[in-house]
């Protein structure tokens, strides 16, 4: 789930970015130049009117930002931005065509109060897709199930990160344990993380290390001058600290969390589960217009990017995250592996073995904080690939 741990960037930018919030909206507004590259796609028009929604309604987890590209990627020249409401609407193009549908984009995060996804969307059915990670999924799987149509991503960019000058030889997660304790130092993140106790649990950080008192703000790992870690995203926090945090400066390293075994697919494109079977109509041409966003964000992001700078400053909400930032994180996608075909040349599927091995691993982790785990959940509670498109991929 993205809520807890995106805000330490918020915090970050707020305290000592060199970035300056200019443009700001509090009404809706058309927004002149923000065309993304939907509208110089090529290929045959895809119609959605009469199956699909006349608006589909998109509920991510956060403020706009890289990581979701492909949905920004769809909108059509000159939306539409709700800066109060934190939205965004415009037609919904495939191939460079209206699909005769309009789509809306809302914020996460602060703008849901830091509600997660699955529950703002059983509160609100307007909303006909949301980024839900298997994470979430799983913990939530008896009272809030979802189903994921569409991976825009095959892993997780969560990293914990560290100080290369401090830990010259540390190359990986169980390196670092071993390194802090060996330093006295702590790897600080948001308390309640599931992932920290699979991580104590799989001996890759060892209980004394582990710091749930992260507050969002870069201070505390400043201050330590590099003996302690952090949590955070690997398409962010090391730009951002490097470049805007002036009180570091320097280089990080870091690790995926995904290379430990905790490997829940991010941000998956789902429906609420009972609303399965009346969406597939629309699911079935939607789904491959949601693929070929990805794949044309990837090839061309300098656009959709520049859209996603003009929403952040428009929403104004103290999240700052610029085209530089984007970049980045576009490089780091193609990098780290995050954005990729996987195996079969493909985007978007989702593998019911590696699912089903995150099922045995993080449900008894959430039965026991409180979670509401299905019982008996698999894989295919989860999730289904029956909508997937495979002549659509990445080819990187």
């Amino acid at each position: 789930m993205r809520s807890r741990t995106r805000l330490g960037v918020v915090a970050a930018a707020l305290g000592v970015t060199a970035l300056a919030l200019t443009g700001c909206s509090t009404s809706t507004s058309d927004s002149a130049g923000a065309a993304t590259t939907s509208s110089a796609a090529k290929g045959p028009a895809v119609d959605l009117s009469g199956v699909c929604p006349s608006t589909v309604v998109v509920q991510t987890d956060w403020n706009p930002e890289a990581d979701h590209g492909h949905v920004y990627q769809m909108l059509g020249a000159n939306p539409k931005i709700d800066a109060s409401g934190k939205s965004v609407t415009g037609d919904l193009m495939a191939n460079g065509k209206s699909t005769g549908v309009q789509l809306e984009i809302r914020a996460g995060g602060p703008a849901i109060g830091y509600s997660t996804v699955s529950s703002q969307m059983y509160q609100d059915k307007s909303i006909t897709l949301g980024y839900v990670s298997t994470d979430e999924a799983v913990e939530f799987s008896g009272n809030l199930p979802t189903t994921a149509v569409f991976a825009e991503n095959d892993e997780s960019p969560m990293v914990l990160m560290w100080d290369p000058a401090t830990y010259k030889s540390v190359d990986s997660i169980k390196g670092l344990g071993k390194a802090l304790k060996a330093k006295g130092g702590v790897v600080r993140y948001f308390s309640g993380a599931a992932y920290m106790t699979y991580l104590a649990q799989a001996g890759y950080l060892p209980t004394s290390v582990q710091d749930g008192s992260y507050d969002g703000t870069p201070s505390k790992f400043v201050t330590a001058g590099g003996k302690d870690a952090q949590q955070g995203f690997a398409t962010a926090e090391p730009y951002i600290y490097q470049h805007e945090v002036a009180a570091w400066g320097k280089k990080l390293d870091s690790s995926l969390v995904s290379s430990t075994g905790w490997n829940p697919y991010p941000e998956t494109m789902s429906v609420r589960s009972g609303d399965l079977a009346k969406l597939t109509p629309c699911l079935k041409k939607l789904v491959p217009v949601m693929q070929q966003a990805d794949v044309d964000y990837f090839t061309n992001p300098t656009p959709t990017n520049d859209l996603i700078d003009t929403l952040v400053q428009d929403y104004n909400n103290g999240w700052t995250y610029d085209a530089k930032v984007g970049a980045f994180a576009v490089q780091q996608m193609k990098k780290l592996k995050v954005a990729t075909d996987g195996s079969n040349g493909y985007v978007g599927d989702m593998d019911a073995s590696r699912l089903n091995s995150f099922i045995t691993k993080a449900a008894p982790i959430f039965e026991k904080s409180g979670g509401h785990v299905q019982s008996g959940l698999t894989a295919d509670d989860l999730y289904t690939n029956q909508f997937i498109d495979k002549k659509i991929g990445f080819g990187f």
